[in-house]
């Protein structure tokens, strides 16, 4: 059985770590350097570091906090926010990131998931995916879940997969910050119809709540914020929890 992974988020806002509520009313968390060394020591599988305002402000991540980030962790990290080119890709790879998240991009010219993975793999180029559920229909939204567009969530999470995306960032903008569990319903229709791992984003609030998406959604990675970075929860009770549940995680 491959083991269940646990991934903290940084959302990054001018430089610091923010959260909010269903991606609005954003508060500071603290230091994104600091946050990321805490979690790699305690465990945590995997780091992400999403620039949340890149893309609204049409900017680029910012390179010289991902530096400084991956000088600190030593778990794969994961780098998203305005990534639209090769080129971008390269500077983050360069800068010491592992993998990168792409969204707003990927829904603007699709074809670049396909370039993305030819020139550096498919284990390194995540899709995002934020949706909501408007109207009776999971739609994607974009530019930080501001924007809705017309494609449908399990439709694109399928198309994302055959154009060579290594893995799916899910984040579900209804339960986002609420802490009332993950889209568990949507997450398992998405783990169902693919072939890879699906990181399953948005509504952790409880340990139960990680076993739930881990069986229930069938999700191959949990992400969460607010609970980690407000020391809600601890990322090694958590493990130890989930491997109490009969869940494979590392430890």
């Amino acid at each position: 059985m491959l083991t269940k992974r646990i991934i903290p988020c940084l959302d990054i806002k001018d430089g610091r770590t923010v959260k909010g509520t269903n991606f609005v009313n954003l508060r500071d968390a603290g230091d994104p350097v600091e946050l990321g060394a805490i979690y790699a020591e305690q465990g945590a599988d995997e780091l992400v570091f999403l620039d949340i305002t890149a893309t609204v402000d049409n900017r680029k991540t910012l390179i010289d906090l991902v530096r400084n980030v991956a000088r600190h962790v030593n778990i794969p990290f994961t780098v998203g926010g305005g990534i639209s080119s090769i080129d971008d890709v390269s500077a983050l790879l360069n800068a010491g990131a592992d993998k990168v998240s792409i969204n707003s991009s990927a829904v603007r010219r699709p074809e670049l998931i396909n370039e993305l993975a030819l020139q550096f793999g498919s284990q390194c180029i995540i899709v995002a995916i934020d949706t909501r559920f408007v109207e009776g229909e999971h739609i994607v939204h974009t530019h930080g879940g501001r924007k809705p567009t017309e494609l449908r969530t399990i439709a694109w999470a399928k198309e994302v997969e055959d154009r060579g995306a290594g893995e799916i960032l899910l984040t579900s903008m209804d339960t986002d910050g609420t802490k009332a569990g993950f889209a568990n319903e949507l997450t398992a229709t998405i783990s169902a119809n693919s072939s890879i791992p699906i990181i399953a984003s948005g509504g952790a609030g409880t340990m139960e709540h990680f076993t739930e998406v881990f069986t229930t959604g069938k999700a191959d990675a949990g992400l969460a914020a607010s609970i980690f970075h407000f020391k809600e929860i601890d990322i090694i009770e958590l493990k130890q929890y989930l491997q109490k549940q009969g869940i494979s995680v590392r430890l």
